[in-house]
């Protein structure tokens, strides 16, 4: 079971739509981009909930980052932090950065018409799905079959299905349940979905995340930037991992997801910040704290071994947008595979380096994407 080391983080938020935020954490201050803002009060306490473990395994002995890819053959992101430097038209400064394109309007059908992306006019995705069709698209990866999180339940690629203009992650109370992963990651950039969460009861979590590419947690960092874990889906958590002992700054906010939500993360070289209908809730400039290498962005149902009956998360659309300093992972899935999120036991399925072929599948389904 993870242990988590409270430090101190500001953070800022604009309340229009949103309730009061309560903190435990630490990283410095910064300013909430949208204004009128007020600032929100943060109080040091203990999260009653235990931390969680995404890799569904007992936390991997503490490792000395090296800057590498630490699992797999080389091809990862071999230059470390220095990696993603700024290029002429990027935002040096960190922050947002407002784009002069056309803002990404959500599609007709969508059940999120408030989105970071038009708030903030980040333009057009370089990527999205839409789940118009009756089979996960072959960039998302469900997990499995193996065993869940912490060794409890059954991820299984059955209970993820696409139907109806939305891909679902389904749970019942024997822990049966699923996550699915979407490559080729990136380090730095921003990510969008419109989802919403069913009231479940006993312990099963509705989770975003950016997961390491390299398969390399604790040093290679983990974002849950959205993590539902009371049974009401009243309350959405934020935990940035980092570090070899596996540290955390923790933020949360009042929110009912049980309703269709545009959940954002976007990830610069000097900050993390997380948004709900076009609203920041959650920011953080300790760079120390973020990931050193490229992270793949998951959709994840996790089971805590207390499951009280049936629950479900739906997927109306994601987005994915690369920034100037954004640098591609070389290590990827071939399309259509599975994933795992327990590498030591399954290693065919962690990402790798590609075979020219698989190469060409995969650039060739990212171009049918982008049309």
């Amino acid at each position: 079971m993870r242990t988590r080391t409270r430090t101190t983080v500001a953070v800022l938020a604009a309340t229009l739509a949103l309730s009061a935020v309560t903190t435990a954490g630490a990283s410095t201050a910064s300013a909430a981009s949208a204004a009128p803002a007020a600032a929100v009060t943060r109080t040091v306490a203990d999260d009653p909930v235990p931390p969680r473990d995404d890799s569904g395994a007992a936390a991997p002995a503490p490792t000395a980052p090296t800057g590498g890819d630490p699992t797999g053959p080389a091809g990862g992101d071999p230059t470390g932090p220095a990696a993603g430097t700024a290029t002429p038209g990027g935002d040096p400064a960190g922050g947002t950065v407002k784009t002069p394109a056309d803002p990404a309007a959500p599609p007709a059908s969508s059940h999120c018409t408030e989105t970071a992306a038009q708030e903030l006019g980040w333009g057009a995705p370089a990527r999205e799905s839409d789940f118009d069709g009756t089979t996960v698209p072959p960039d998302w990866h469900p997990y499995g079959p193996e065993p869940g999180h912490n060794k409890k339940g059954t991820r299984t690629p059955e209970a993820v299905t696409v139907a109806d203009g939305a891909m679902t992650i389904s749970a019942d109370a024997d822990g049966n349940t699923g996550a699915v992963s979407w490559h080729p990651g990136q380090r730095y950039g921003r990510w969008e979905a419109c989802v919403k969460s069913d009231e479940g009861r006993g312990g099963i979590n509705a989770l975003l995340l950016l997961w390491p590419v390299a398969e390399d947690f604790p040093v290679g960092g983990e974002v849950d930037w959205m993590e539902i874990m009371d049974d009401s889906r009243q309350k959405t958590s934020f935990f940035l991992h980092y570090g070899p002992g596996n540290d955390q700054d923790y933020g949360s906010v009042k929110h009912d997801s049980t309703q269709w939500s545009a959940y954002a993360l976007e990830w610069t070289p000097e900050k993390i910040t997380a948004y709900v209908n076009g609203k920041e809730w959650y920011s953080n400039t300790d760079t120390d704290q973020f990931p050193p290498r490229p992270m793949n962005m998951t959709m994840q149902l996790d089971y805590f071994g207390n499951a009280g009956g049936p629950t479900a998360m739906h997927m109306d659309w994601a987005r994915q947008w690369a920034l100037p300093q954004s640098t591609v992972a070389t290590l990827s899935l071939p399309p259509g595979s599975a994933a795992t999120g327990q590498p030591r036991d399954f290693p065919d399925r962690k990402p790798r380096e590609l075979s020219e072929p698989e190469q060409q599948a995969q650039t060739a389904m990212l171009a049918r994407e982008h049309r």
